[in-house]
């Protein structure tokens, strides 16, 4: 299973860069953005590269700290971006706008003219590992 730890020289890093350059359209922007705010919201994080299957042969981009914090994916209309334990994150700035119902996970929906505060993407993440962290520490 390839992994990195932010080096852009890893399998995983190389392989999500080809995802990310595969779309070739604003997906890929968006893609592509939210990939650096994860990074520069956890130095610490890790990117891996899972589900690859015949009907999604590329994989989907998954970043972790003490387990799953969320995934990329991207369809035809939209980027999904689901938190494994996003029912256990606080979420004050209200980004969360798809999965509300799921039981242990959240998701985030973008289209291709949505906007996203960064900042608060940023606190989100940190929130996402500190939720995996405390649970992996207790």
């Amino acid at each position: 299973m390839p992994q990195s730890r932010l080096g852009s020289d890893t399998p995983a890093a190389q392989k999500i860069d080809a995802i990310i350059a595969g779309l070739g359209d604003w997906r890929g922007d968006v893609l592509a953005r939210i990939r650096r705010l994860i990074r520069a919201a956890d130095p610490d994080i890790v990117e891996e590269v899972k589900w690859v299957k015949p009907t999604n042969p590329a994989g989907v981009p998954v970043w972790s700290h003490h387990g799953i914090v969320c995934t990329g994916e991207s369809y035809r209309s939209k980027v999904k971006l689901t938190f494994a334990r996003g029912a256990s994150i606080h979420d004050p700035d209200g980004l969360f706008n798809a999965s509300l119902d799921a039981g242990v996970r959240r998701a985030i929906d973008i289209h291709e003219h949505d906007s996203l505060d960064e900042a608060a993407f940023r606190k989100l993440i940190q929130a996402a590992v500190a939720v995996n962290t405390t649970a992996h520490d207790g």
